[in-house]
């Protein structure tokens, strides 16, 4: 398969298995790109790079805090190095910490803001430059949520910086616009992840009730959101930015 034969990707957040990140960049090892997978899991990650590989894909990894500029600087300047190019970034690393308004702490709601919205602009900022540069265009892909679109119970802090990715995204998108550099965000929905287990436990009381919501009556799997990463990722998408995909299962049409 080649949808994206020799594309230099970067997805961050990929060590979680099973996970989205995890999933994306083995979905676009399959379809010919060269990519390169950050968490600050270093270990996982390599875990995850070793495995691509072991099929027959192209994968390096490397620590990653997305929350410091330092450890950006360096994970771009390593790919410049090898390649001179990026053409596709992923900002899908994120966290989840599910309070009601009155029982989350500051700190909790700065943690997701900085890991969740921050980061995406400081590799968004970067991708922009490394793609202007190499004068090819590219895709960037921002992961949101289905709660950046619409009010989710325990769910302020998360949705703030989800929603915050959303527009900043469309901001992108026109900034970008004449280098054909494309920008655009995805709204999983329930998505089976290791991240819904600490969801589970964060939110018991809400989590069976938002699960009903599915009109199709079940969590989706990982590869729903890798799937359309590739199709952002990739040139049948070259005419699509500043929107939003929503992958939920019809969550968000009721």
């Amino acid at each position: 398969m080649s949808r994206l034969k020799d594309k230099i990707a970067l997805v961050t957040g990929a060590a979680s298995v099973p996970g989205l990140g995890s999933a994306t960049a083995q979905r676009f090892a399959e379809e010919g790109a060269i990519v390169w997978l950050t968490d600050r899991d270093a270990e996982g990650a390599e875990k995850v790079a070793a495995a691509i590989r072991e099929k027959g894909g192209r994968a390096r990894s490397a620590g990653h805090d997305v929350t410091s500029e330092a450890d950006w600087d360096r994970v771009m300047k390593d790919i410049d190095g090898a390649h001179g190019r990026l053409d596709v970034l992923v900002n899908n690393a994120g966290i989840a910490v599910l309070r009601p308004i009155e029982e989350m702490t500051l700190a909790e709601w700065n943690l997701q803001n900085e890991v969740n919205l921050t980061s995406v602009f400081l590799g968004s900022k970067r991708a922009v430059a490394a793609m202007r540069k190499a004068g090819n265009g590219g895709s960037i892909i921002n992961i949101s949520s289905v709660a950046g679109l619409f009010g989710v119970p325990a769910c302020g802090a998360y949705a703030a910086s989800k929603g915050g990715v959303r527009l900043f995204s469309k901001v992108i998108a026109v900034e970008g616009a004449k280098d054909k550099i494309r920008c655009n965000s995805v709204h999983p929905g329930m998505i089976l992840t290791n991240m819904q287990d600490v969801a589970a436990e964060d939110n018991a009381a809400n989590y069976d009730a938002t699960v009903a919501l599915i009109p199709m009556g079940y969590m989706g799997d990982p590869i729903e959101i890798a799937n359309m990463n590739l199709f952002l990722a990739s040139d049948e998408s070259r005419y699509v930015t500043g929107t939003e995909m929503i992958v939920d299962g019809g969550m968000s049409a009721q």
